[in-house]
């Protein structure tokens, strides 16, 4: 699959965030502007952009197919409008990491000191969230207000981050469910949790944003949101376990999921396994803050071989997603769903 380079996404982020500093619709001071250059400059590109990225790949591939013109290259206006979707997206995940590690009580995020850690910021990162989020509508209306499909890009933007917002109080309730009772943490709340908060945005949004700028209609589509959708759920099992297991120096941020008492694929799958006394054992130190606690729970994860069981449940969910993504009608479709899946397939970051 043809990429579209890091050099010239990023470069589109420049652009955007000058745009944004000098949009009178803020009314921004001269402090106020440096303030907002400095919290978009942190929360914003620090990341791997892989959904950003995403939306032009798609793009690209789709047209090759389309077209039947392999290796044709994107004029210079296809690759800045869909670096642009593709850093709205951005955006929008910076606002829900901003505002995420706030109420996670994170520490780090991407190999940093979360931003409402910083000296002097604190609590006005919940300000800074929001202003983010106010980016986005933005951008779109500054460079697709004259698209045919723009009022179908706000929608899909608005129907996406409702849908993100919604996990995440599904998720923080359940949090709240859990420390009281552990025993309420099942497979079907755990799935629609992660459908909500993760799937939607990282995985059918950017395929649908490089749909609508191919001229397609996301309703003659459904079967692609279905694939893509269980595509973000098995991926939110594998971050569970990265999280869990993975080195902070490589996934660049220390894993919480046990202290903040997270309803995770790993710790339903041990609900499920355990007996009475390592039930015991989860119950008594699941959602601690606490270094020995955590430690527990990690020795009764390797005991009830978790990670074995995950990379099982890994190689049948790739075999299912290859046989439906074999049997979609739109071999240009199908070919970015094949790529998608191929990214993150085994991944361990």
């Amino acid at each position: 699959m043809a990429e579209t380079t890091q050099p010239k996404f990023h470069s589109v982020y420049s652009v955007l965030k000058a745009e944004l500093l000098q949009d009178p619709v803020f009314d921004l001071t001269d402090e106020s502007r440096k303030w907002v250059d400095r919290m978009m400059d942190y929360n914003v590109p620090g990341g791997k952009c892989n959904r950003g990225l995403s939306v032009s790949d798609s793009y690209k591939l789709m047209k090759e197919l389309t077209d039947h013109k392999k290796g044709k290259e994107l004029s210079d206006d296809e690759v800045f409008l869909s670096s642009v979707l593709g850093w709205c997206i951005e955006w929008m995940q910076a606002c829900a990491l901003l505002l995420d590690d706030i109420m996670d009580s994170s520490h780090t995020r991407r190999g940093h000191i979360c931003w409402y850690k910083q000296p002097k910021v604190g609590m006005i990162a919940i300000n800074d969230g929001l202003m983010l989020r106010n980016h986005v509508p933005r951008i779109l209306r500054k460079h697709f207000r004259t698209k045919p499909y723009y009022l179908e890009l706000l929608d899909l933007f608005h129907e996406v981050e409702c849908q993100t917002v919604a996990g995440q109080m599904i998720d923080l309730i359940t949090t709240l469910l859990g420390e009281a009772d552990l025993s309420e943490y099942k497979y079907p709340i755990h799935e629609r949790i992660v459908v909500a908060k993760t799937a939607y945005y990282s995985f059918y949004l950017p395929v649908a944003c490089a749909l609508l700028m191919s001229g397609e209609k996301l309703e003659t589509h459904s079967g692609m949101k279905d694939i893509l959708i269980e595509m973000g759920t098995y991926f939110q099992a594998q971050d569970d376990v990265i999280d869990c297991f993975g080195d902070p120096e490589v996934i660049g941020k220390i894993g919480t999921d046990i202290e903040d008492c997270k309803c995770t694929w790993l710790v339903v799958k041990a609900l499920e396994l355990c007996d009475e006394e390592q039930k015991k054992i989860l119950y008594d130190n699941y959602g601690k803050d606490d270094p020995d606690c955590v430690a527990k729970v990690k020795e009764l994860y390797k005991t009830l071989k978790i990670q074995e069981i995950f990379e099982e449940y890994e190689t049948k969910e790739y075999e299912k997603l290859t046989k439906s993504i074999d049997a979609y009608p739109s071999k240009a479709v199908g070919a970015v769903l094949k790529s998608f899946l191929a990214k993150i397939y085994r991944r361990h970051y």
